[in-house]
């Protein structure tokens, strides 16, 4: 469970009040029911994406050979020592993004995908590190350390501000559990925008999150150079993760497929 209750409850004596104290306890027990934070297993039906294994990344994984691409296959990206726990995990390294050249070496999953549930966890090892998740190739959960505008940590980039306040820092694993939605279309236009329901370290973030375009240019992912990142098409995409030259690390990267005929992302018992 992410959240430890007994904390939890000590908090009504630093003026939270039991209304409130009860309000938190039940939405950590809710996360811990969900199967949100750092830890969480695959949901059942899920896909296994990351384990830490060189295996998996050769097999799930290949390079984003987007406009800035300069790396080959196979992946340079190393498997390295968990700096936490026991076990190993996968690192952002490839010596053609040093200097924070993104888009050169970027992985993406082999798999595309539209609708789903996403679980990601990540540490962020020196201050100013700087990754990203990008779901369908296209949107971007912004991982980087010391942000805490709409271009910071856990935010839908340039989309909402920053949850800073849930980031546990540097060379701890966090966590982001998402549920997205893809955009709807309707005779090749854009009806619905994509939308995304964010918890970052086990507590909700964001909420059925409209995302109104790609950011970043041509080199950022899916439509980012159609109509300024504005032309989004009715293409599904490949989870991506952002390699720019920073000591970042990933494991247990779980995702399910969904089929959500409602515009709604929240997650549900």
């Amino acid at each position: 469970m992410e959240i430890n209750i007994n904390e939890l409850m000590k908090m009504n004596c630093r003026g939270l009040g039991i209304i409130g104290s009860v309000l938190v306890i039940m939405s950590a027990v809710f996360a811990a029911e969900a199967g949100v934070g750092v830890g969480a297993k695959p949901l059942r039906g899920a896909e296994v994406l990351m384990n830490g294994s060189r295996k998996l990344l050769d097999e799930k994984w290949t390079y984003w050979q987007g406009p800035g691409f300069k790396s080959s296959l196979p992946i340079k990206w190393k498997i390295v020592d968990d700096p936490v726990d026991k076990g190993t995990v996968v690192m952002t390294d490839d010596p053609v993004a040093a200097g924070g050249k993104y888009g050169t070496a970027d992985i993406v999953t082999k798999k595309e995908y539209r609708d789903f549930r996403l679980h990601v966890e990540f540490c962020v090892m020196n201050p100013g590190g700087n990754s990203g998740v990008y779901l369908q190739n296209r949107y971007e959960i912004q991982v980087m350390d010391g942000d805490k505008t709409s271009h910071g940590m856990g935010a839908v980039i340039n989309e909402t501000p920053a949850p800073y306040h849930l980031y546990k820092g540097l060379k701890q694993w966090n966590s982001y559990d998402i549920v997205f939605r893809a955009a709807r279309f309707k005779d090749g236009k854009r009806v619905e925008k994509a939308l995304v329901t964010l918890y970052f370290n086990g507590v909700k973030a964001h909420s059925n999150q409209a995302i109104n375009q790609v950011w970043g240019g041509p080199k950022s992912g899916i439509d980012g150079g159609n109509d300024g990142g504005k032309g989004i098409t009715d293409t599904p995409g490949g989870l991506k993760l952002q390699c720019e030259g920073h000591d970042v690390r990933y494991r247990n990267i779980w995702i399910k497929e969904l089929d959500l005929k409602k515009a709604d992302t929240e997650f549900k018992r």
